[in-house]
């Protein structure tokens, strides 16, 4: 039919990004048996059955530099998403505080939903580098709702990753469309950055556990369908910490009031509620007292996604502020043609590329499984939330007066940036973590 045609060109582009994933899957296994025989003999590389994508080094203010042929084409599938889909309506989810589900959806459907889940249960299975590469891109497009589809996939791969194969069964496919949409519930009102001293209970009553207790700044919290619950089922401290999946509409599960925020107005946030909220003991995800190593593992990637979403604001921010001083005029001149525009440009490109380096450098450790990952994911946050919202502040310095009005885009940009340097684990906490590794014995 007419109708069931449109539906599947709609997935069309999703669905050639995920013969492109498994075309590199394949290559990449293919690479793995044949590595050992080319050790030591350059002239073996005639005999391989296949051409391996060709591999960058360089990383520069184009964001496309550095990255494959493959990689190239995911971004500017997320690029033309962001540029026709996002960004004319970006003013406009902010002003009315919009949760725009169906472009979400829509961005699912090209794979954005769970782009770093395995793809057996129906996530993308791309790297943590291509994320990073997605979520710059579709950032520039709207910051505040690229930063919760950031936050849904890093939710989607901790039930892919340590759920059982009914839980990631039965969620992955609806996380990964995003007919579902999920919320990670961990800070509390008393428990900020000692996460592990949270004091919301899970008390265990035959099949059943009996939540008691709030969360505080979720992100999509009341709109959203899923909440992945960090809670205390055990002793004090980590160990004593799950994770239990809660579904909405579960009774004893309630929200607080709508947060008025100076930015991320795309996506709600609410404080979640327990109230005798009663959840089986089989929506535990992963092992008892896993939970606390589960919500670390899932901010590690978050780090790297979030630091992603300044990254492409930033790199907005500076292309806006360009174009705005070679036709901006004071004493007869573009304020392009002033040194103090210039100098301004020339460092806040060389701190852009500075934070991307940084931040692709953390993906492809976390990735690869690097024994420095959590180090390097901090460092990376860290580093590239500071100073890509310090850019975006300069780009709006360069707009002048024009820069503080709503009807130019760097001060959302600039709103919508400021609040990474505090979730997932504050740039101070990114500090403890940086030092504690240097200092270790």
């Amino acid at each position: 039919t007419t109708k069931r045609r449109q539906t599947d060109l709609k997935m069309l582009p999703g669905l050639c990004l995920g013969r492109t994933v498994r075309h590199l899957r394949v290559l990449g296994r293919a690479w793995k048996r044949w590595q050992p025989r080319l050790e030591g003999d350059s002239s073996a590389c005639a005999t391989l059955p296949f051409t391996m994508p060709k591999r960058y080094l360089v990383t520069s203010f184009d964001p496309s530099h550095g990255l494959t042929d493959e990689q190239i084409a995911i971004q500017k599938l997320a690029i033309n998403f962001a540029r026709n889909e996002m960004l004319p309506n970006m003013a406009i989810w902010d002003e009315k505080e919009l949760f725009p589900v169906d472009t979400m959806r829509a961005a699912a459907a090209l794979g954005f939903g769970a782009v770093y889940a395995s793809e057996e249960f129906g996530g993308t299975g791309l790297s943590r580098l291509d994320a990073s590469i997605i979520f710059e891109a579709l950032s520039q497009g709207c910051t505040s709702t690229t930063a919760y589809i950031s936050i849904h996939n890093m939710c989607a791969w901790m039930i892919d990753k340590f759920g059982n194969k009914s839980q990631r069964e039965q969620w992955i496919p609806q996380l990964a469309s995003m007919e579902k949409f999920a919320s990670y519930c961990l800070t509390e009102p008393g428990a900020g950055s000692d996460a592990g001293s949270l004091s919301t209970t899970a008390k265990k009553v035959g099949e059943e556990l009996i939540l008691n207790g709030s969360k505080a700044f979720i992100s999509g919290g009341g709109d959203t369908d899923v909440y992945l619950v960090m809670c205390r089922t055990g002793s004090e401290g980590p160990k004593g910490i799950s994770c239990v999946l809660v579904e909405k509409g579960t009774p004893g599960l309630n929200f607080g009031t709508k947060e008025k925020k100076i930015g991320w107005n795309s996506q709600p946030t609410r404080m979640v509620i327990f109230e005798d909220c009663r959840v089986p003991v089989i929506n535990i995800i992963g092992d008892e007292g896993q939970g606390f190593n589960i919500a670390m593992k899932g901010l590690n990637g978050g780090r790297i996604n979030i630091a992603s979403c300044s990254l492409g604001a930033a790199q907005a921010s500076i292309e806006a502020a360009a174009d705005h001083v070679k036709v901006r005029k004071q004493f007869g001149k573009p304020l392009s043609s002033f040194q103090n525009s210039q100098f301004r440009l020339a460092e806040m490109s060389t701190e852009l590329v500075a934070s991307r380096l940084l931040v692709r450098n953390a993906a492809t450790a976390l990735q690869d499984d690097h024994p420095d990952a959590v180090t390097l994911c901090s460092m990376a946050k860290y580093y590239a939330t500071e100073k890509c919202f310090n850019i975006i502040n300069e780009a709006l310095q360069l707009h002048g007066g024009y820069g503080y009005l709503k009807d130019y885009s760097v001060q959302q940009y600039l709103r919508d940036s400021r609040v990474h340097m505090i979730l997932e684990g504050t740039n101070e906490v990114m500090r403890i973590l940086i030092a504690r590794h240097i200092l270790a014995d």
